[in-house]
């Protein structure tokens, strides 16, 4: 057998099986969704279709593949109709390079990676494909001929391409403090040591933040506003057009949630601080195990992510620039320059207190800083109560 054969066959299970857990959990993640904010705003959610409401996702998938298709008068029908694939094509390129377990033993077929693709720039290449998503949503707002979608499309590429540099900011402090490009390797310097999130708590909070700005969740979700913009970039869109959409965002999620728990919460790691893990690898029920490890940290993540929509309101659009700007990206140079401080001096151990030492002194330094005036100051009119004139 040749040495590259037990690879090229792992990697296409794995491709298969992940590929297909998205299809199934971008639909069921919608009703998972439903009953969360149901149970927020104290209420029963979808509970008619099926047993306690189980085929609720069904009944939605059949009704939008049978539902018209409408194009509105005016469009680019060839953009109108590239910009869904463009949306969703991305995510579901991008779980490729998730280490979604250790390293299988075949024995003497030696050992094998359980992850899509093992790219020596796995790291960048999975920000690089998350990254072509704005495309299939600013060529859907432009081709739409609508301008609540144009705006819609206008608001998603600024606040994508704004909290791209946060992200990319945070990630190269993972980058720096690990010394590798590799998933697999990251997962493993934790297995030995600490979780990221424990040795960079600012730094992974930053990350989180940016990866719903990145899925346009709320309270990100300016783009497809409904106060304000009816639908946003897919007003225009029905049927399955709209679905693909909405599976790509949620595609998107659980990627984003994925990415997260490699690179800041350990793969497949029981253990945050120092002592006893789980080994990088083994035989097929381990490689389950940790497969099931890892799908738990994600299902967590998801129901955070959610939670936090229901929680939070949405953000004025120019205080969703103003926090990636004049917040977000000052901060993540202070966390890079501090990293880069660290692993100089080999003390990347106490990364935890350089986190909290840049928040210090962005503590002392705020009031001195330059900043913007306040869009909701008090304009004293003759006249008003707000006036200091008699």
């Amino acid at each position: 057998m040749p040495p590259w054969l037990p690879q090229l066959i792992a990697s296409t299970v794995v491709i298969l099986v992940v590929l297909h857990i998205c299809l199934g959990a971008a639909a069921y993640l919608i009703l998972l969704e439903r009953k969360i904010c149901a149970w927020v705003q104290d209420r029963i959610g979808p509970n008619r279709v099926g047993p306690m409401g189980l085929l609720q996702p069904l009944a939605d998938g059949l009704k939008l593949f049978v539902k018209e298709e409408f194009m509105p008068k005016g469009v680019d029908r060839v953009l109108f109709t590239l910009a869904p694939i463009l949306t969703v094509i991305p995510a579901f390129v991008g779980f490729l390079v998730i280490p979604w377990a250790g390293m299988l033993d075949l024995g003497d077929y030696g050992t094998v990676a359980v992850m899509g693709a093992d790219l020596n720039v796995g790291v960048i290449y999975l920000v690089a494909v998350a990254s072509l998503g704005v495309y299939g949503v600013g060529i859907g707002g432009w081709a739409s001929n609508n301008k609540y979608s144009f705006l819609g499309g206008l608001r998603a590429s600024c606040q994508m391409i704004s909290y791209e540099i946060p992200m990319g900011l945070a990630l190269l402090c993972v980058v720096l403090a690990s010394g590798t490009l590799l998933p697999q390797e990251i997962v493993r310097q934790q297995l030995d040591g600490q979780w990221f999130l424990v040795q960079q708590p600012i730094t992974a909070l930053i990350f989180y933040i940016c990866l719903l700005a990145e899925a346009n969740r709320a309270p990100f979700d300016l783009a497809e506003a409904e106060q304000e913009l009816i639908g946003g970039w897919h007003t225009e869109y029905s049927s399955m057009k709209w679905a693909l959409f909405f599976m790509g965002e949620y595609v998107h999620v659980i990627v984003g949630s994925a990415f997260f728990a490699t690179l800041f919460m350990g793969g497949w790691s029981l253990n945050p601080f120092w002592g006893w893990d789980l080994p990088a690898g083994g035989a097929w029920w381990m490689i389950l195990l940790q497969f099931g490890i890892v799908l738990g940290k994600v299902f967590a993540l998801i129901v955070l992510t959610m939670m936090v929509r229901w929680t939070l309101p949405r953000f004025r659009f120019d205080q969703l620039m103003k926090l990636a700007w004049e917040g977000l990206i000052p901060l993540t140079l202070l966390l890079v320059l501090m990293t880069s401080f660290f692993v100089y001096f080999g003390i990347t151990s106490w990364l935890w207190v350089g986190s909290l030492g840049c928040l210090g002194l962005l503590w002392v330094l705020l009031p001195v800083l330059p900043r913007s005036a306040d869009p909701n100051r008090r304009i004293p009119l003759v006249g008003s109560r707000f006036s200091p004139a008699e």
